[in-house]
């Protein structure tokens, strides 16, 4: 099978316009002792048969065990999938709740370089993001150590991970940055003019990518599986990440399903699923954006997948652009 191709300049290469987000398999949405390494290894298999090029993956997803489950699914793959992965952003588990810090510093870059290398049993990293910006580091300090892995030949090209515009410019001083990501979506609009995650101006990311000859990347494009339709808060288990996100509770949660029912309703006329309507509304916002649904399931995948097939009128994109803002903090 395949899929229609958006173009990453800084790799010189096409990868499929819908690339597959990995996270959900080893971390977040799963309990430690839930994780199927085997079922991670099969879906990610699904997902380049079904023609997905590009796979996104981190070493603090479950503390290398996603890098690890990605490895062995490379091992197999013939041929190889772009695979971005990340540092810089470290996650525990404290009283079954996620508990994340950061470590920018350049020789903890460098280190969890080499070990990304290993667990993923690749020579070079095709695309390696800083995860967050450490506010203890400054931003030159830390992708100066990705300008470094650069020159060693270690990444391919660098990106960076929930950015303002004004950090994406520092860096890009530095070393060209070939992707930002950001979560994106119907109920996430804060990259295209908003805050990021740290609550800082963002400012425009979309334009600012397109103008630098980078890609956008946006991940959880279908709110974390909230705009899917499929999943509410009560079918969470106890410690699901989203149980502590705002968006999914009480009345916030309430009022966001005006969302779910305005992506339905253009799902309808299309005959496809909401998540189908909610990933080409993201795709439709430029040709440079690749955004990397997750899931573990077989028949979400490719419910997603479907959304390379769909083409949204005029009139379907001002209907979801008309779409009220969700309420609730991202984080």
């Amino acid at each position: 099978m395949s899929l229609p191709t958006r173009r990453i300049p800084a790799l010189d290469t096409d990868v499929s316009a819908l690339g597959y987000g990995c996270m959900g398999i080893s971390w977040a949405y799963v309990a430690p002792e839930d994780r199927d390494a085997e079922a991670g290894v099969a879906i990610i298999a699904e997902a380049l048969a079904s023609g997905v090029t590009f796979l996104d993956t981190a070493d603090c997803y479950g503390a290398g065990h996603n890098e690890q489950v990605v490895g062995r699914a490379l091992a197999a793959a013939d041929p190889k999938p772009v695979v971005a992965t990340k540092a810089g952003l470290i996650g525990n588990i404290v009283d079954g709740e996620v508990v994340m810090s950061r470590n920018g510093r350049p020789e903890h870059i460098k280190a969890a370089c080499d070990a990304s290398l290993q667990r993923l049993g690749v020579e070079v990293i095709d695309l390696y993001y800083l995860h967050r910006v450490d506010p203890a580091v400054p931003l030159e300090e830390s992708w100066g150590a990705y300008a470094e892995l650069a020159a060693a030949g270690k990444i391919r090209a660098a990106g960076l991970s929930e950015v303002s515009v004004a950090q994406a410019g520092i860096a890009h001083a530095i070393l060209p940055v070939a992707a930002i990501q950001s979560e994106f979506s119907l109920w996430a609009r804060d990259a295209a003019g908003g805050t990021t995650a740290d609550g800082e101006e963002a400012g425009d990311l979309l334009a600012w990518t397109a103008d630098h000859g980078a890609i956008f990347v946006p991940f959880s494009p279908l709110g974390r599986g909230f705009l899917t339709g499929n999943v509410t808060a009560a079918d969470l288990r106890a410690g699901d990440f989203r149980t502590q996100l705002g968006k999914w509770s009480g009345d916030a949660a309430d009022a966001n399903q005006r969302i779910v029912d305005g992506v339905r309703r253009v799902a309808d006329r299309h005959g496809v699923t909401p998540a189908a309507i909610a990933l080409a509304w993201v795709l439709a916002q430029g040709d440079h954006i690749i955004p990397i649904p997750g899931t573990t399931k077989s028949a979400n995948l490719q419910a997603n997948l479907a959304a390379a097939g769909v083409t949204l009128s005029a009139d379907d994109l001002a209907e979801l652009d008309g779409l009220p803002p969700a309420v609730g903090g991202r984080y």
